[in-house]
């Protein structure tokens, strides 16, 4: 289990809950790290499981899947019960003004930021571990926001992984600020400028099980070492504050156990961890993903605030509107090869162009294939 992708250890856990002819199954986020084509498949099995009787409870922050699916909705919001309505007759401002308290006007802010000049280079990165990216290029600007899209298996996550120096490169090139770098730890990384935020909050994001004030230090707790190597608690207690009250965390205190919040506000505790290391670049790996819409509403404000200020920022993103609605340009990733770039400012081409570019290197090798195959087949 541990070499499998995050979306085939989801698909074996849905196989698994499926497997006991349950009468009721509960389903938490079930397609958070699914393809498209997942997706499809595991709606068709939902759908043939309802027809047999079977009652579906299916927890999502992805409001197309609740229209798709469900017959009716229950609304919780900050822990209690808000409403349980048919879902006939109820559209999606009106539900997400329930989720948050509030109408949104709009689903991303405004795009103020004003890209500047390039801060990282990055030239025919190849990483060591097969399979992978392979010649990877690609400008970062200052200011910019530059979005990864790409199918499972495109290796997009390989990307910021080898930037960050958690996956070792065999060749190509890192310039920053016109000077060649190596990333070959985390540290190194760090002393660059760089941050990441991981793809898996619960196990490589958070320590779950301990308080907020820790998970907002840890990745900057060497400068908190006074001359005789004792730490420094009145400066962590004031970092620890300004990330909540910056990052507009809501929890009781500092001392709360991280784990007891919500997914949003955990990633916040995360994003505001990063901030305190002073990155250039900051990396956010589906920094949205199983997070409301209210909170994800307050993550592209802060992505969109941090542009502003002149950061360089990296997405990678499985929803093409998130994409679409707070990047500059997107970057698209095929079985470790780049397909193409595009710009969100000024194309008119759309999700499927997008996804078209991602399967061009699948289906040029599905063809290379066919034709060997063939070929041998007639010796």
């Amino acid at each position: 289990m541990g070499t499998l992708s995050v979306s085939q250890m989801q698909m074996i856990e849905i196989a698994k809950a499926f497997s006991y002819n349950a009468k009721i199954v509960i389903m938490d986020e079930p397609t958070s790290s699914l393809t498209e084509k997942e997706v499809n498949h595991l709606f068709t099995i939902i759908r043939k499981l309802k027809e047999r009787g079977c009652g579906i409870v299916y927890i999502s922050h992805k409001m197309e899947e609740i229209f798709q699916l469900c017959d009716e909705i229950t609304i919780l919001r900050d822990g209690q019960w808000i409403a349980t309505q048919p879902l006939e007759g109820l559209d999606m401002d009106k539900i997400i003004a329930m989720m948050v308290g509030r109408s949104l006007n709009q689903r991303f802010p405004d795009k103020e930021n004003k890209p500047g000049d390039v801060i990282l280079e990055v030239r025919n990165l190849t990483s060591l571990r097969q399979p992978s990216i392979r010649d990877v290029s690609f400008d970062l600007h200052k200011g910019e926001i530059l979005g990864i899209a790409g199918l499972v298996g495109a290796k997009r996550t390989d990307i910021v992984e080898t930037l960050f120096g958690i996956r070792e490169k065999s060749s190509g090139t890192i310039t920053l600020h016109g000077k060649k770098i190596n990333n070959h730890t985390a540290n190194e990384a760090i002393n660059h400028g760089f941050a990441l935020v991981t793809e898996e909050r619960r196990s490589t994001g958070i320590y779950a099980y301990l308080d907020i004030g820790f998970n907002s230090l840890i990745s900057n707790i060497r400068n908190y070492k006074n001359k005789v190597g004792l730490l420094d608690n009145s400066r962590m207690k004031s970092d620890t504050q300004w990330v909540i009250d910056s990052m507009r965390v809501k929890t009781p205190g500092h001392r709360t156990q991280i784990g007891s919040l919500s997914g949003g506000n955990q990633q916040k505790v995360i994003i505001g961890r990063w901030l305190l290391t002073q990155p250039e670049i900051l990396m956010l790996d589906e920094p949205t993903r199983g997070i409301d819409v209210g909170a994800k509403f307050e993550i592209y404000q802060l992505i969109a605030e941090l542009a502003k200020k002149g950061k360089g920022i990296i997405i990678i993103s499985s929803e093409m509107p998130e994409l679409l609605g707070i990047t500059d340009r997107i970057l698209v990733m095929s079985n470790g090869l780049v397909s193409g770039i595009v710009d969100t400012k000024t194309t008119t081409q759309n999700e499927i162009e997008i996804l078209r570019l991602a399967s061009l290197h699948k289906m040029k090798f599905c063809v290379l294939l066919l034709c060997t195959f063939k070929i041998r087949g007639s010796l």
